[in-house]
């Protein structure tokens, strides 16, 4: 993305196509062009006990060992006219790598967005109607019926003590956040 702002709680800027190879070599090289971005959406899932749930790359994914929410850098399957429908990119990034649909979650108003150097991570808040512990299950028997799934295991996140270093800035920051009451909504 190119000229990237947030300015009244809206978020602008003007996304172009780039092949996947020269998208890893500008994030392998240290994002070496300082007006670009890579805005992507993630889906924080929630579950109904309030723990978070994040999903650990495979080692066949470019972020292999890495946690984080369901996400994706938007494709040009995303583009509705001229937009990019983020939403719409969370919900298929969510089907692909847990298993959960729109039909098997709650999506939550609003969206968060954690600027970290070259990274804008757009969450949106997603609750699942089970306790954590179930939904991982779930999303395990998903993976196990997947031939290549994109996750290698389910994490489950209720507090600091769960963080991990395979956990990337933006997802550690948005955590904080909404910990520390900033989430004023009735997700609770």
């Amino acid at each position: 993305m190119r000229d990237f702002a947030i300015r009244d709680g809206a978020l602008r800027g003007m996304y172009f196509e780039a092949g996947f190879a020269e998208f890893l070599a500008w994030r392998d090289w240290n994002f070496p062009d300082p007006a670009v971005v890579n805005c992507f959406a993630m889906g924080a899932l929630r579950a109904s006990d309030g723990a978070y749930l994040m999903g650990v790359m495979s080692d066949r994914t470019a972020n292999p060992g890495r946690i984080y929410f369901p996400a994706g850098t938007p494709d040009p399957n995303d583009v509705r006219g001229e937009t990019v429908d983020l939403l719409g990119n969370v919900m298929r990034e969510l089907a692909e790598e847990t298993g959960l649909t729109a039909a098997d979650v709650s999506v939550a108003p609003g969206w968060h967005a954690v600027v970290d150097a070259q990274r804008v991570a757009v969450m949106k808040p997603i609750d699942v109607p089970y306790p954590a512990s179930e939904a991982r299950t779930r999303m395990l028997r998903h993976l196990a019926s997947e031939p290549q799934p994109e996750l290698s295991d389910v994490r489950i996140v209720r507090s600091a003590a769960d963080l991990d270093p395979g956990m990337p800035r933006f997802v550690t920051a948005y955590l904080a956040h909404m910990w520390s009451g900033h989430d004023r909504s009735s997700r609770r």
